[in-house]
């Protein structure tokens, strides 16, 4: 979708969001139910830190009381490093200044790493993250890879989701597009944009262009796999489109390491594919960006702390790819709105909104769908987003 630029009066830019079948990563896999950058801070976020705020938005009547955040096991990792680049906005009714007066304000971390780049290429970083695996550490990649591959991830555009200074009076206004079958027949496309797979024939329901392409290697092959017969053939390739990794394998960082050299994947499970295959011929810098582990992990840990993290499949859960985009966008947008996510009401839609026929909603034990569901609705309660519900909203 479309990112708008600033300008000198209103309106506000308007940004859209999106993610690579937002509300599931692919099908396959999910384990069925059964230059010279200032120093990092030393400092860590404390795990009971709460967010500074300023006085509660107009429309609140009553402050909410904040939840409490509770306590976390140590293999889990409620520590994390800082990064000042999101801790403020201009914009008067920014997400930033309403969220403390919710009850989000203790589970909120305004100084949480969004993005990694070449800044974080350093040694006591990897020992930091190297005690976590999968989207929540660096525990899977060698030291070689991750310097030789974020060290590429070094334009000023890397440290911003948005390569765009709006006015200090200014809001950068979000939307962001998963791909659930409450869209189908919505006639939402005017307002909402795709979550940068598949447009054609359902231009009216998703729109057609995609700003952010967000994904996991896995998760993006998988689904060019899956979806082929309903017309995914490549991820998006337009000029506008920005490809935002999800790491949760080194081949994540192999293949970014191959689209920023322009060469072929030189090693792992995808040696010898040219990645101009999936974004196409234009692989400058700017093109790309990389979500932080530390801000994985604190997604899940605060927002997404499910029952699965107590039985024996923890280490393969996380967020799915959805709730991701939809929680970054929260982080780094003034104000947010929520197409085609997983609603109370959900049994009444296909699964996708591309479907030829009614599909079920799967559930599998790497993602907690329900959960993501009812953040969905508390989010919508406090008013930090504004989410699309159908013939339930009616």
């Amino acid at each position: 979708m479309g990112a708008g630029r600033a300008t000198a009066a209103p309106p506000a830019p308007v940004l859209s969001l999106l993610c690579t079948f937002c509300r599931r990563a692919g099908d396959k896999d999910r384990t069925p139910l059964r230059p010279s950058w200032p120093p990092l801070s030393s400092r860590r976020t404390p795990v009971h830190h709460r967010a500074t705020t300023t006085a509660a938005p107009q429309w609140a009547t009553q402050a909410a009381r904040p939840s409490p955040v509770p306590s976390v096991s140590p293999d889990l990792g409620d520590t994390y490093g800082q990064d000042e680049t999101y801790s403020s906005s201009g914009c008067p009714n920014s997400i930033r200044k309403r969220i403390g007066a919710t009850e989000f304000g203790a589970t909120f971390l305004p100084t949480i790493p969004v993005l990694q780049w070449a800044r974080h290429v350093q040694e006591d970083e990897y020992q930091r993250l190297h005690r976590y695996g999968g989207a929540h550490g660096w525990k899977d990649i060698r030291w070689d890879v991750l310097k030789s591959s974020l060290s590429l991830l070094n334009a000023s555009s890397s440290a911003l989701l948005f390569d765009i200074r709006p006015l200090a009076a200014s809001c950068i206004r979000c939307a962001v597009v998963g791909n659930g079958g409450i869209l189908h027949g919505s006639g939402m496309g005017h307002r909402a944009r795709v979550n940068g797979a598949i447009t054609e024939g359902f231009e009216h329901d998703v729109g057609s262009r995609t700003s952010f392409y967000v994904f996991s290697t896995n998760t993006m092959v998988n689904a060019l796999h899956s979806y082929a017969a309903d017309g995914f053939r490549h991820p998006p390739q337009t000029p506008e489109t920005c490809y935002v990794f999800l790491p949760d394998h080194d081949r994540d960082y192999l293949l970014l390491r191959a689209a920023l050299s322009q060469q072929r994947v030189d090693s792992g499970r995808d040696e010898g594919v040219h990645p101009q295959e999936f974004f196409g011929e234009d692989l400058q810098v700017g093109k790309f960006r990389m979500l932080h582990p530390d801000f994985i992990r604190y997604l899940r840990n605060r927002f997404l702390r499910s029952h699965i993290l107590a039985t024996p499949h923890w280490q393969l859960y996380r967020p799915s790819t959805g709730a991701v985009m939809l929680l970054t966008a929260i982080h780094t947008c003034d104000q947010v709105s929520a197409f085609g996510f997983m609603t109370p009401g959900y049994r009444a839609y296909s699964d996708h909104y591309f479907d030829r026929g009614h599909k079920e909603v799967q559930f599998f034990i790497n993602h907690d769908l329900r959960m993501e569901m009812q953040l969905w609705q508390r989010l919508q309660r406090s008013r930090i987003l504004w989410l699309y519900t159908g013939s339930e909203g009616t």
